[in-house]
C-alpha cells in the first residue's frame, strides 16, 4: 500500500534539518581545509616568508579562545539539529500511526484531522450519568466553543464487559450519546483496575482524531474553569514537551488490601520510599508531542496500579518540562471562593479527602456558583 504523502509540517521540518546540516558542514570546512592549503602554498611558492607562515599557523594552533568559541557554536548547532531530528521523527511516527488508524481507505490518503487548541477528556463510568448531567449543567460547554475557540470537551468511556458491549448499560449509554453527542468512545473494557490502560487508549484515540496543542485528562467529579485552563496552557504553547498539573510524590504503599496498593512496590526501592514526581490524577495536561509519544508507544508502556503514577512513569525518562500548577488543585469553597474574590480564579477544584468533589452531584452547582469564572472569560482567551 502506498504511504500517505508527507504533511506540510513534516516537509518544513525536513527543510530545516537539511539547512542545519548544511550550516554545520560549511562551518567545519574552513577548519579542515586551512592547514592543507597552507602546506600546499608553502611547498609550491619558494618566495614565501616561511617564518611568517609558521608563526601564523602557530598562532592559529595556540588560540584557545577561537577554538573554544568554534566548539561551542558547533555544540549548539548539533543540539539544535538533534531537536529538529527528534521532532521530525515524532511527526513521522504520528503520521504512520494515524495512517494505520485510518483503516482501509484510498491508497495514499490519510485521515483528515480536526484542528483544536485543547482536547479535554472527562474520564467517566457507566454508573455516572448523574455526574455527567451535573457537569453539563455547569462547566461543560456547547459545541459553539469547540468550533470557534478550538476547545473540545468529551466524556471518555469504553464499553462494558457484558456480551461484547451489547448489554443494558451499553444501550443506555448509546441513547445518552445520541441525545448529547459529547462522548469519545474507546475500544476498551471498563474497569476500576484498568484506568492506566484506558488512559493510554484515550491519548491514542484523541491524537488520531484531533490535531491539538494540548490534551487534558480530568475526572467527572472535578470542577473546571475552561477559560483559566486555556489561559494557563496558552503560556506553554511554544514549548515542545510540557506536562502540567499538581505535582506530588506520595508514598509507595506495599501493604495488601489498602487503597492505592502498589503490587510492584519493590521496583521503587526499599519499603517506605516515595514515588517520583508526577501530576495528581484528578486533572493534568500534556502537550502534543507527549500525547503522540504515548500514542505511538502505547503497546510497550508499563501500567502500574495507579493511573497517575503510570503516566508519570511514561514521561519521567524523557526530556519533559514538569509544570507544577497549584491552581489546578484548589480545594472547594471556601478556598476557591476566597481565591476568586482575590482575583486568582482556580483552574480546577476538588476535595483531597474524596479524590474529587465530595457528593459532586449535589454540590457541583453550588461550587460553580461560588468559584466559577465569568461566562465570557473563555471567549477572551487567545487560542
Amino acid at each position: 500500500r502506498a504511504r500517505p504523502p508527507l504533511t506540510g509540517k513534516v516537509v518544513a521540518a525536513l527543510c530545516v534539518a537539511s539547512f542545519a546540516v548544511g550550516l554545520l558542514l560549511s562551518g567545519w570546512m574552513p577548519l579542515l581545509s586551512a592547514p592543507i592549503s597552507s602546506r600546499v602554498n608553502k611547498t609550491s611558492a619558494p618566495g614565501c616568508d616561511d617564518n611568517r607562515v609558521s608563526k601564523g599557523l602557530a598562532g592559529e594552533r595556540h588560540d584557545p579562545k577561537g577554538i573554544i568559541s568554534e566548539v561551542s557554536r558547533t555544540h549548539h548547532a548539533i543540539q539544535s539539529l538533534d531537536k529538529a531530528v527528534s521532532s521530525l521523527e515524532m511527526e513521522l511516527a504520528v503520521e504512520r500511526a494515524r495512517s494505520g488508524d485510518a483503516g482501509a481507505g484510498a491508497a495514499g490518503s490519510s485521515k483528515a484531522l480536526q484542528k483544536a487548541f485543547v482536547v479535554i477528556g472527562i474520564n467517566t463510568a457507566f454508573s455516572s450519568k448523574k455526574r455527567r448531567d451535573s457537569l453539563r449543567e455547569t462547566w461543560v460547554p456547547s459545541g459553539r466553543l469547540e468550533k470557534e475557540k478550538g476547545i473540545v470537551v468529551r466524556f471518555v468511556i469504553g464499553r462494558s464487559g457484558t456480551a461484547e458491549g451489547g448489554g443494558a448499560a451499553d444501550r443506555a449509554l448509546d441513547a445518552e450519546e445520541a441525545e448529547n453527542k459529547d462522548f469519545l468512545r474507546l475500544d476498551h473494557v471498563e474497569g476500576y483496575h484498568e484506568l492506566s490502560s484506558k488512559t493510554r487508549i484515550y491519548f491514542a484515540t484523541a491524537v488520531a482524531t484531533w490535531d491539538a496543542d494540548f490534551y487534558v485528562k480530568v475526572d467527572d467529579d472535578v470542577h473546571l474553569n475552561l477559560g483559566m485552563l486555556a489561559t494557563r496552557l496558552a503560556k506553554y504553547r511554544a514549548r515542545p514537551r510540557v506536562y502540567v498539573g499538581c505535582m506530588k510524590s506520595g508514598p509507595v504503599l506495599s501493604q495488601r488490601g489498602v487503597k492505592y496498593h502498589e503490587p510492584e512496590y519493590w521496583k521503587f526501592g526499599d519499603v517506605g520510599n516515595k514515588y517520583f514526581r508526577h501530576a495528581t490524577g484528578q486533572i493534568y495536561a500534556v502537550s502534543k508531542d507527549l500525547a503522540a509519544y504515548i500514542s505511538v508507544n502505547q503497546p510497550i508502556l508499563h501500567r502500574f496500579a495507579n493511573e497517575d503514577v503510570s503516566v508519570g512513569a511514561w514521561l519521567i525518562g524523557l526530556e519533559v518540562e514538569h509544570v507544577d500548577d497549584r491552581s489546578m488543585c484548589c480545594a472547594t469553597p471556601p478556598d476557591c471562593e476566597w481565591k476568586k474574590r482575590a482575583g486568582n480564579v482556580c483552574v480546577a477544584s476538588f476535595d483531597w479527602s474524596c479524590s474529587g468533589v465530595c457528593r459532586s452531584v449535589d454540590r457541583m452547582k453550588l461550587i460553580h456558583d461560588a468559584c466559577g469564572e465569568d461566562q465570557a472569560a473563555v471567549w477572551g482567551v487567545a487560542t
